[in-house]
């Protein structure tokens, strides 16, 4: 019997899986284990792995469909297998228990109406003929077994439209000028790149953004993170980063400038007791930010690697839903992008967002001397709505301090 691939849940809030690509089409032959497909929820993507060996016999949700977790994308057996006798199979299981309704045999005589009350169709197909308001006791089905596809639906769609549409008046002569005629391919907007456009514009809507930028001078910094190398590394097993250090004063600056550690809820302010840190990490296909949690309870070896595991995860793909949500405020580094100053959007509902950008070496006034210092320029974004300019360029000033005064993080 043909074997059932379906979209696997990737996390526990997960509604909806979306097809990124097929590694295989109908008639490939694949082994047990081999990735076939990459699936993507809203922020995570993975490869679908065969479970067993054999042949692709049918591929049920194309790239870019987004179906709920449990649907069937795929069914692998050898060739010429009835996939048509698994379908039947499936749905006969609760008629068994009722034994009310006997399961027809023959290909013939699979219809959406051989189970009385019962009409097959897919969840995408139903969701739209829902939309739709249409009876699907009325739409006949082409798929496996009289399914009903999304195809039909969108078939009976049209049709209904045809019958809805009033005579068409007179044509009238109109002169339109033409227009050049711009070649472009489409691109279905799914998965993380389609959360990141829903959030982005909300957060820009629903809050009142301002961003401001500071320079900063990390000589000194740079200076013991080169110092304490050698010791860190044969201690810990680890390299402190310039962005290590950066998190680190962020989260002491949190802790004296409680209104940037909050949310505007309903109305309310809400003043968040734990730093919990959001470290935005790119990835080829989008942007995720994964959530250190109690950052504030953390030593700056501890919070370096917990940034670097939760960073090498999210690049492997191995990360959870959970584990990128309840962040209380974020940093978003392109630095390594040679990138100056730039407006990060906040991660509603939080208050602020820290951009970071390229250290650059230049002279710079010591007095009445020219010295070569090394500057990292800071852009914060904060949510005018929860705190004015002034409060907020002294948490951007509380972090500069510690950033300038790198010795007061390790005490």
């Amino acid at each position: 019997m043909a074997v059932e691939v379906v979209m696997p849940k990737l996390g526990m809030a997960m509604k909806e899986g979306t097809v990124s690509i097929w590694n295989k089409e109908v008639g490939d032959s694949v082994g047990k284990g081999e990735p076939i497909a990459s699936v993507n929820s809203e922020k995570i993507e993975i490869d679908v792995e065969s479970p067993s060996e054999g042949t692709v016999l049918k591929i049920t949700v194309p790239e870019g469909e987004g179906v709920p977790p449990g649907t069937v994308i795929c069914y692998i057996g050898t060739p010429g297998e009835n996939i048509d006798a698994t379908i039947v199979e499936e749905i006969s299981e609760p008629v068994k228990e009722n034994k009310a309704i006997p399961i027809p045999q023959s290909e013939s005589s699979v219809t959406t109406k051989t189970f009385p009350g019962r009409v097959k169709i897919s969840p995408v197909a139903k969701k739209m003929a829902e939309a739709a308001k249409l009876d699907i006791e009325k739409i006949s089905g082409t798929g496996p077994g009289g399914r009903i596809t999304k195809e039909d639906v969108q078939e009976a769609i049209k049709n209904s439209r045809e019958l809805d549409t009033p005579p068409r008046p007179e044509p009238v002569n109109i002169v339109v000028q033409a227009q050049p005629i711009i070649e472009s391919k489409q691109i279905p907007v799914s998965g993380i790149r389609k959360v990141i456009a829903e959030r982005m514009y909300n957060s820009l809507r629903n809050s009142a953004q301002l961003t401001m930028n500071m320079k900063v001078d990390v000589t000194d910094l740079i200076t013991l993170q080169k110092q304490t190398a050698e010791t860190v590394q044969s201690r810990y097993q680890n390299k402190l980063t310039v962005t290590d250090f950066i998190a680190r004063a962020v989260v002491l600056a949190l802790q004296e400038h409680g209104q940037m550690n909050s949310a505007y809820l309903d109305g309310k302010i809400h003043l968040h007791k734990s730093v919990h840190l959001g470290m935005a990490v790119a990835l080829e296909k989008g942007l995720v930010v994964p959530v250190i949690r109690d950052a504030d309870k953390c030593s700056l070896i501890e919070l370096s690697g917990n940034i670097k595991d939760c960073a090498a995860r999210a690049r492997q793909g191995q990360i959870s839903n959970e584990e990128m949500l309840g962040s209380t405020f974020t940093i978003s580094n392109l630095g390594a992008y040679g990138i100056d100053h730039f407006t990060p959007i906040l991660n509603s509902p939080e208050t602020g967002i820290l951009g970071v950008g390229a250290v650059n070496d230049i002279p710079v006034y010591k007095g009445e001397k020219i010295e070569r210092r090394s500057i990292l320029p800071l852009s914060l974004t904060f949510d005018h709505r929860v705190l004015d300019g002034a409060p907020a360029a002294g948490f951007l000033q509380t972090v500069k301090k510690y950033l300038e005064e790198p010795i007061t993080m390790l005490i």
